[in-house]
């Protein structure tokens, strides 16, 4: 053999243990080369039509979305009911962690799950994507390095709902709200947007999950002579309260019902007949553009038919960018992936451009919609107009000054972020 064949068949064979060594090292920091994302969520309980099932099939959609692109990696998609219980659920994201092997939990409904859950994600370094969870503590007080929340917070839908009914009219306030998180959350924050566009708020009641009988709530928010009674729930809580508004006829031309966290699911429970003419809003609507019908075409043919809800879009968005992210750093650890989905805009196909901001809040437009009449409509899922469309930038709560602080030795970034105030919109 030449000496010049030698050198290059032992090229050759330097190149090939080089390749098999830099694709062996490629997902190092993935173990098996595999990504396994927990949807944890009500499956059984009030929310189980908002999230659940549905939840957890766009999920399977967004790895099989991502499987064309995934250059190796195995994704896996595994599921478990919370039961509306924190103890429940960090028990839940324990085993996983430690046992099964998941690298990140997505849905998260019940905001006291979502804040418990929370930081046992950053205390094990893993990334929590909040796409069901609405309070606003999951980017306030609460914020942690390893969370993102996705598509709304009770900022935003106090925000949007509260400005848009005092505005019309709608001057004094009285609240029927969650005894938990959610509730005490969405009252917050929905009051000080009525105050802010020049409301009173009157009073308010708090009542447990899963109550069954709405009247002695309703009565008290009729008798305190408030223009709008805001319901700071959602469910099957708010489906039983507005129903029974309807039954007692409490609500007439001098009374609003302000439904703050209602989804599709709940106004196709309800019907057209008692939930039209309700403002509510979302960040996802199936009939809003050729992308969000074409999603919604795929996965209603998985369920039954049903529409996805914007909580269970936000699953499919935040599990995509989520695997993009694992894929770009090499790595599972939470606090770098998150900050590489922080790292640039993203262009999703169901929210359009989105932006994960410091303290973990992905910000999108948000839209208000007025519930169709009846006559109005044309078909089962065809159940919204389109009232107004509020830009990003103005739909979440302002970052003002808040002061993150966080360090990691996992990872290669740590300290703190600044964050100046934001102007406010003129």
């Amino acid at each position: 053999m030449s000496t010049q064949t030698s050198f290059w068949l032992r090229s050759v064979l330097l190149g090939s243990i080089l390749f098999i060594l830099c694709c062996a090292k490629a997902w190092a920091d993935v173990p098996g080369n595999k990504v396994k994302i927990g949807v944890l969520s009500d499956f059984s309980g009030p929310f189980a039509d908002q999230v659940g099932k549905g939840s957890f099939v766009a999920a399977q959609m967004a790895a099989e979305d991502f499987a064309a692109e995934a250059g190796g990696l195995e994704v896996e998609v595994v599921f478990a009911d919370h039961q509306n219980k924190p103890d429940i659920g960090v028990a839940i994201a324990r085993r996983w962690l430690d046992q099964a092997g998941v690298s990140a939990i997505v849905d998260l409904a019940n905001s006291g799950v979502a804040l418990a859950v929370s930081a046992v994600m950053h205390e094990r370094n893993r990334a929590m994507l909040a796409s069901a969870s609405a309070t606003s503590d999951l980017t306030g007080k609460s914020c942690q390095p390893t969370t993102v929340q996705w598509a709304l917070d009770t900022w935003a839908l106090g925000n949007a709902i509260a400005r848009t009914i005092t505005n019309m009219g709608g001057s004094t306030w009285f609240f029927v709200s969650f005894d938990y998180a959610l509730g005490k959350a969405l009252e917050r924050d929905a009051a000080d947007a009525v105050r802010k566009a020049g409301g009173s708020v009157l009073g308010s009641v708090a009542h447990p999950l899963g109550a069954a009988d709405f009247s002695s709530y309703l009565l008290q928010a009729q008798s305190s002579g408030a223009k709008v009674i805001a319901l700071a729930d959602t469910g099957a809580d708010a489906i039983k309260a507005i129903r029974q508004a309807n039954e007692f006829q409490i609500l007439n031309a001098d009374k609003r019902l302000a439904a703050l966290f209602l989804q599709i699911t709940d106004i196709d429970s309800l019907g057209l007949a008692a939930a039209q003419g309700l403002f509510l809003s979302e960040a996802f609507y199936w009939d809003l553009n050729d992308l969000t019908r074409a999603f919604s075409t795929r996965f209603a043919k998985r369920m039954d038919g049903r529409m996805p809800t914007e909580d269970q879009a936000a699953a499919y968005s935040a599990t995509l960018a989520y695997l993009r992210a694992v894929k770009t750093t090499n790595s599972i650890a939470g606090q770098a992936v998150v900050e590489q989905m922080r790292s640039a805009p993203i262009d999703d196909p169901l929210f359009g451009t989105v932006v994960v901001r410091p303290d973990g809040r992905a910000i999108h437009p948000m839209y208000v919609f007025k519930v169709k009449t009846p006559q109005q409509s044309t078909s089962r899922y065809d159940l919204y107009e389109l009232v107004e469309t509020i830009l990003a930038e103005r739909a979440f709560r302002p970052l003002g000054d808040l002061v993150v602080t966080w360090s990691n030795e996992d990872t290669a970034t740590r300290g703190v972020y600044t964050v100046p105030a934001a102007p406010s919109p003129e």
